[in-house]
């Protein structure tokens, strides 16, 4: 199984999280601020260089109508970005509600609003990649038993 990496990709801000090296987990790794395209992409290449990763999976910010925004746009247009300069597959996965599971993961463990804030993008990333990860393993698990 290859590593994943997770991305909450916002305006100011850039949360990410990693898969396990089975992929079935992920786990919060960090949150970086957005400077430039090229320094998100040579922070993006570090990341994937230092944990082995095999793909990157992020998240696409979509109305609950499943329209796009404007926000998706600009995700969709960093997306065709990283494709063309990474040597990895860029997937995306669907984030309606993620920032709202994770400020509410978040409250339900008690932590305050100041230490909540700079988690949030870092939690939304954990519930995209692991969204992620628990479809490719139903899909990996249906073909398996399919043709066996």
């Amino acid at each position: 199984m290859i590593k994943a990496l997770g991305l909450d990709v916002g305006g100011a801000k850039i949360g990410v999280a990693v898969s396990d090296g089975l992929g079935y987990t992920a786990q919060g790794m960090t949150t970086f601020t957005r400077r430039s395209l090229q320094h998100d992409l040579k922070t993006i290449r570090q990341l994937i260089h230092e944990n082995d990763i095999g793909e990157v999976v992020i998240g696409l910010p979509l109305h609950l109508n499943g329209h796009y925004s404007a926000q998706t746009k600009k995700v969709m247009s960093f997306c065709r970005y990283l494709s063309q300069n990474l040597h990895v597959p860029v997937r995306t996965w669907d984030e309606r509600l993620t920032t709202v599971q994770a400020i509410n993961i978040l409250k339900t463990g008690h932590v305050r609003w100041k230490k909540r804030a700079p988690l949030v993008d870092k939690v939304a990333a954990i519930i995209i990649l692991q969204g992620y990860l628990d479809w490719k393993n139903i899909m990996q698990d249906t073909n398996v038993a399919v043709s066996g």
